[in-house]
């Protein structure tokens, strides 16, 4: 089997199936899994499908939502540059919210020379993280804890929410799209990330050109609904170009 037969025989079974195991593509193929791996990697940046860990899914299962740590490494430098950027817009003694999301993991991380700041999170990862930051103010919404995200979503964390304003909300995304706007998997979490966007005085979006094109279950917000868009320089042309129409802040790092 040629290469090229090969690929498209792993996108026709992955979208018959929704999802897939290298173990089985490596058995219907008869070839081994370290091809299998390779083809799955070079088939993600032609976006024909989204690897997971041991396998990979459809990207037309909308409501497909990665684990956290199958999702934690995955264009990890993209991340840390999109995290770099977003701290430089904070400023001493600014209030600002986290939502669970592994690029703001990256903006935690980052927080640490900050001496007067106050952080709201439903993330129990970005907790962890700055649990022990003397200098930092650190509130966690609670709520109902998602195993797959290990972040606080329901109406417990939305009431958290309402009781708090913000200078600075940083907020990562599943999917991104002109016309879409903003997606995710998971209605509950949906309905957090709005009532984040309604307590910040600026609404700043994350997200690292694979979620680009991407639509999921469950609408968040319009792109107009956003003040300001930090992505990194592997954005199409095309959706930058949309942004500018819709004159939207944006940087591209």
């Amino acid at each position: 089997m040629f290469e090229e037969e090969r690929k498209r025989s792993i996108v026709q079974f992955v979208e018959r199936h929704t999802r897939a195991s290298v173990q089985e593509l490596s058995q219907d193929l008869g070839v081994s899994e370290s091809t299998v791996r390779r083809d799955l990697k070079e088939l993600e940046e032609a976006r024909l499908l989204k690897r997971t860990h041991g396998g990979a899914v459809s990207l037309q299962s909308v409501n497909f939502e990665a684990a956290f740590p199958d999702k934690a490494d995955r264009f990890l430098e993209e991340k840390q540059r999109i995290a770099r950027k977003a701290v430089e817009m904070i400023q001493e003694g600014d209030a600002i919210l986290l939502d669970g999301g592994t690029t703001t993991l990256q903006i935690a991380r980052a927080l640490k020379t900050f001496s007067n700041l106050k952080v709201i999170t439903n993330s129990m990862i970005a907790l962890n993280e700055l649990k022990d930051c003397r200098n930092i103010e650190v509130s966690i919404t609670g709520g109902m804890l998602r195993p797959d995200t290990l972040a606080f979503v329901g109406p417990m964390t939305e009431r958290s929410l309402e009781m708090v304003r913000v200078d600075k909300a940083f907020l990562g995304t599943n999917g991104l799209d002109m016309h879409e706007g903003i997606t995710t998997p998971n209605m509950l979490e949906a309905a957090t990330k709005r009532k984040m966007i309604a307590v910040a005085k600026q609404a700043i979006l994350l997200a690292d050109h694979s979620k680009i094109g991407q639509v999921s279950f469950c609408k968040v917000a319009d792109l107009q609904e956003i003040d300001h868009c930090i992505l990194d320089t592997g954005a199409p042309e095309g959706f930058i170009r949309g942004l500018e129409g819709l004159d939207l802040d944006y940087t591209l790092v």
